[in-house]
């Protein structure tokens, strides 16, 4: 069923639940960093998703409304979410507890799939940095979409909801665009936009999908297929791509080039970063996977300003990748984003956070 995404109503900022949400965050991250990263991640989820169950998240103070329409859709404030948290959209609701903008969850591919031998996820807390390699460990499509179809905030229009898709490990990089197409087609009822993941160092070759005659291919189907598919539902959802921080200025020239040719709504700058040169001689620094947090955030503001050059104001750009402060997505925004997304930051800073940022970016207009 077609849906639109409308705003909803936002509540004055409490002081006291201001304090009060910062110290049960100092109280606990103590005990989650005490645990393997993967295990402390999938107990917050679960911590958060029964505590929206019960109706705890309304005592969580909420943002003051900052609205901005981006891709044509109404984003109650330029915070999101970025994908990789809820990989399985089991937490929707919990997470938009937190005063999130947007909220976008995956990635999700066609098939079910373990995703890399554990352990796989790594905190470097000397460099407020996270290395994953998790191989969009995942439930399916299927799965994922009753989960959407499940949240209060998808059935009751609450905001902008993000599905990220991707290709299982094991479909031939010759048969990629097989995967996305599945996916847009079964994300697309229930989306407020959908990303298109080409970006993760965690699946085999999969970022030569970013380059050249490959990514015009995957585009032009994609795009194919979304004008389908907005026939049949009677709504156009935007796409928005998600690319890596470890192009050449060539590079990004040439994605940016691809976006305009084929009418791609967004760009997600950037993913997770295989460069090691900030976090040398730190322990796990050496591990395989995609690094986040702070590491990456000058790499990010590279692509984004590179992409703003080669796209002027036709493709908004949505900012990742190192914001561990209001400062930080100020200067995300002043690189050439409209928008920015959290998530390593949200590890070691908590859901104070996104008030910060949401706050900073209200007095910055």
């Amino acid at each position: 069923m077609a849906r639109a995404t409308i705003a909803p109503r936002s509540i004055a900022i409490s002081p006291t639940a201001d304090v009060s949400n910062k110290l049960l965050y100092a109280l606990a991250r103590p005990v989650l960093f005490s645990m393997d990263a993967e295990r402390a991640h999938h107990l917050t989820l679960s911590l958060l998703k029964r505590a929206s169950g019960l109706g705890l998240t309304s005592l969580l103070a909420a943002p003051l409304p900052d609205p901005r329409t981006v891709m044509g859709l109404p984003f109650r404030n330029a915070v999101g979410l970025a994908a990789g948290l809820d990989k399985d959209g089991t937490c929707i609701d919990g997470l938009a507890a937190l005063g999130f903008g947007s909220i976008e969850v995956g990635t999700v591919t066609p098939r079910p799939q373990a995703g890399n031998p554990l352990p796989r996820m790594f905190r470097l807390p000397e460099a407020h940095a996270i290395i994953n390699r998790m191989g969009f460990n995942n439930g399916g499509v299927d799965a994922f979409v009753r989960n959407v179809q499940r949240s209060r905030f998808f059935q009751d229009r609450q905001g902008v909801l993000g599905l990220n898709i991707g290709k299982n490990a094991d479909t031939p990089m010759e048969r990629a665009a097989e995967d996305y197409l599945l996916c847009l087609e079964k994300v697309y009822p229930y989306a407020s936009y959908v990303t298109v993941n080409i970006s993760s160092p965690n699946t085999k070759n999969l970022r030569q999908l970013q380059g050249g005659s490959e990514l015009d291919s995957l585009l032009a189907k994609l795009n194919d297929a979304r004008h389908r598919l907005a026939d049949r539902h009677k709504r156009q959802v935007p796409l928005a791509l998600k690319i890596a921080p470890d192009m050449q200025q060539d590079q990004i020239e040439a994605v940016a080039q691809a976006l305009l040719r084929h009418g791609i709504d967004g760009v997600i700058a950037t993913n997770t970063t295989i460069d090691r040169e900030k976090v040398k001689g730190l322990p796990h620094a050496e591990e395989a996977g995609g690094l986040s947090g702070k590491p990456v955030f000058e790499a990010s503001n590279r692509v984004i300003r590179a992409l703003k050059a080669a796209l002027g104001d036709t493709v908004p750009i949505i900012g990742v990748g190192g914001i561990a402060s209001g400062a930080d997505a100020k200067e995300k925004i002043a690189a050439g984003a409209s928008l920015v997304q959290l998530y390593t930051g949200l590890i070691y800073r908590g859901p104070a956070l996104v008030r910060e940022c949401i706050e900073a970016l209200r007095r910055a207009g």
